[in-house]
Parts: structure tokens; sequence; C-alpha cells
């Protein structure tokens, strides 16, 4: 697929991957999320999507986000993609009860910067 999509699009993408992963772990404990293959499945796939289109962010775009952490964002997106046999259901977990609530409001904040 040839074109380039938008930081605004990049970002959007990633909102509604974390928008994704909420709806899939709604009310759900973590021995519910580890036990569902079909949960963990696509979380993971969701978690891929927001660090590539993270990855993708043009450094000027990151820079008006200087308390994402970027970099983490696109490393956990490569251990998910290259070392998958590693993954562990409570980091993600974590991640998704830590990390992702934050990574929401700060990609909102910086979308309403575009126009």
């Amino acid at each position: 697929m040839k074109g380039q999509l938008s930081d605004k699009a990049r970002l959007h993408h990633i909102l509604d991957a974390v928008q994704s992963i909420e709806a899939y772990v709604e009310g759900i404990s973590l021995d519910e999320f580890s036990s569902s293959s079909e949960k963990t499945f696509a979380t993971v796939k969701q978690l891929e999507i927001i660090g590539e289109a993270a990855n993708r962010v043009s450094d000027e775009t990151k820079a008006m986000g200087p308390d994402i952490e970027w970099s983490k964002i696109i490393a956990l997106r490569n251990i998910l993609v290259h070392e998958y046999y590693i993954v562990d259901h409570i980091i993600i977990w974590d991640i998704i009860q830590v990390e992702l609530p934050n990574l929401k409001i700060r990609i909102e904040e910086l979308l309403s910067t575009f126009t």
C-alpha cells in the first residue's frame, strides 16, 4: 500500500486501538483475560497497531507530546511482533490498566491541537 497517512490519522488509529482494548477487557478480571485466547490475541494485535502507528508519527508531532513514551510504545510493538513467545499476560494486563488510560488522555490532548 502506497501513500502517506497524516499524523492526525495515525493518532486516530492509536486512539481507536486503545478504545478497542477497553471494550475487550471491560468488566473482566486478569484471570478471565488470560484464559481467553480471543481477548489476549485481539489485545496484542491492537497494541501492535498502537506501536506501529506511534513509530510512523513524525518527530514534529512527537515533540508536541513529550510526555508520551513513544520509544517504549514502539519497543513494546517490536517485542510483541518479534518475541511473541515471551509475552506475559500479567505485563499486558498491567499496561492495559495503568498505561493505556494515560495514553488515551495524552493522545486526545494531542489530537485537539489538529484542525
